[in-house]
């Protein structure tokens, strides 16, 4: 794999974004209800930026992602079974695409995304945030060079019964593991009664 240079220096747009809040999640693995819990997170928070880490596995999962409020960067995981269908419905809502794909946030933070963290190996100079899925168990944590490392954990809750999802702030750097079974209950009379895809 060809390493990838470092992302050009922050614009002056990005330097005039203060911060961002980024909505995290992956593993879904078509469990629509998690999903529509974890898209009205996402928004219920004001997230600038939702980003999926993988493994929405079927084109069911599609419609509901367009009831998210900010853009969606995305990459797929390696449980995705119709990937030109994927591709398809994914690009209406953002940036979609193999992993590892890295991007800069508009406040000019750098992201490293992937499904699996092995693929990154060589590819992380630069990068200030790691976001990655795969193991279905959340966890946050810094790296030797100081690097905020993200794992969602699983939205399914299929493997774990813990659906979970991550909220991560960029200045100051930091993130804190959403239970989605936790979510309020307010909340969740809003999510069944207003999505048009039940």
């Amino acid at each position: 794999m060809p390493r990838r240079s470092d992302p050009a220096p922050p614009t002056a747009r990005e330097k005039d974004v203060l911060a961002m809040r980024l909505g995290v999640f992956a593993d879904v693995h078509d469990h629509i209800d998690h999903l529509r819990l974890a898209v009205a997170e996402i928004d219920r928070r004001g997230c600038d930026l939702a980003v999926f880490a993988g493994d929405l596995v079927s084109t069911l999962c599609v419609p509901h992602l367009r009831e998210l409020a900010c853009p969606l960067v995305g990459c797929y995981g390696d449980n995705e079974g119709n990937r030109v269908g994927l591709a398809a419905g994914m690009r209406i809502l953002g940036r979609f695409g193999d992993p590892p794909l890295g991007f800069r946030t508009a406040d000019g933070t750098r992201i490293v995304l992937t499904h699996q963290l092995w693929l990154v190996k060589g590819e992380l100079d630069g990068a200030e945030i790691v976001i990655h899925a795969h193991t279905h168990r959340p966890r946050i944590h810094r790296d030797d060079a100081g690097r905020l490392i993200v794992n969602p954990g699983e939205t399914s809750g299929w493997t774990y019964r813990r659906p979970t999802m991550a909220i991560v702030e960029t200045q100051p750097l930091a993130g804190e593991i959403v239970d989605l079974a936790e979510m309020p209950r307010v909340a969740r009379r809003r999510i069944n009664r207003s999505s048009q895809y039940r």
